[in-house]
């Protein structure tokens, strides 16, 4: 009786995590570039009673065993990373990856974080940054007195001056995918970095090789569906109140057998 008080609040422990992390997820339901997450769990091991295919007294096999379970942990969040709505807002500096690939940016320690949130924009020194102020990768400069910023889906930037005719080329902003982007880290600010699960990354150009176009004047919106949310939200509670009735039912199952008198 014990193991059932035990399996049941495995499961309430497992569906607090699952309500954390539909909590995150609909939060985050009006963030640029944010990739929901899902939970996974596993069931914990079992105990044997009596192993299938053990012979009995006339000689045949026994066909079914008895194995009790444990109950369940989380095995993993993982990120999806299905593409969001775009968004049009008219801001030049404002991109969006149709398909796959991130942007890539330098952290303030020197390392590259990746990126879907394309609201970028300009500092006091003309480099194109996010709005942290964390620079873009490869680094793209444009002039305080530019005009007519065009980013064309190949990722390539160009600016008028004034009194010029002819466009100027600024940079090529380059792309970054991953073999396994769930295997990616988020450390907030909607970016993510590098880890062994990942692999290495690879960078190419936009529409090239499997990379994705940019979309100039678009955000991408979190790919974060509520009414999806909402009805997990409902099956987590529902079983995290089972699991509660559980715990309930073999506490007064308890109770009756300690409430025996000869």
């Amino acid at each position: 009786m014990i193991r059932s008080l035990s399996s049941s609040a495995s499961g309430m422990k497992a569906q607090q995590l699952n309500m954390d992390t539909i909590s995150n997820n609909l939060a985050n339901v009006n963030t640029t570039g944010f990739k929901k997450s899902r939970v996974g769990f596993q069931d914990l091991m079992y105990q044997t009673m009596r192993s299938a295919g053990t012979p009995n007294n006339q000689g045949s096999e026994i066909p079914t065993g008895i194995q009790v379970g444990h109950g369940v942990r989380p095995g993993a969040t993982q990120k999806l990373f299905s593409e969001g709505s775009l968004k049009g807002t008219e801001n030049p500096l404002d991109l969006a990856i149709e398909g796959s690939g991130f942007f890539e940016v330098m952290m303030p320690d020197g390392t590259s974080g990746y990126t879907r949130d394309g609201s970028f924009k300009v500092d006091s020194n003309g480099q194109v940054v996010t709005s942290d102020g964390y620079l873009l990768q490869p680094p793209i400069n444009i002039p305080a007195e530019a005009t007519d910023i065009s980013i064309n889906d190949e990722g390539v930037v160009t600016f008028l001056e004034p009194g010029d005719e002819a466009p100027q080329e600024a940079g090529q902003i380059e792309l970054v995918n991953f073999s396994n982007p769930a295997g990616l880290e988020s450390v907030g600010q909607n970016l993510f970095q590098q880890t062994a699960a990942s692999g290495q990354p690879m960078f190419g150009l936009a529409g090239q090789d499997g990379f994705g176009r940019i979309a100039q004047g678009f955000l991408e919106e979190s790919n974060v569906q509520v009414v999806e949310e909402m009805v997990d939200m409902i099956s987590a509670q529902r079983a995290y109140e089972t699991n509660s009735k559980a715990i309930q039912a073999s506490d007064e199952m308890l109770q009756q057998a300690n409430n025996l008198r000869r």
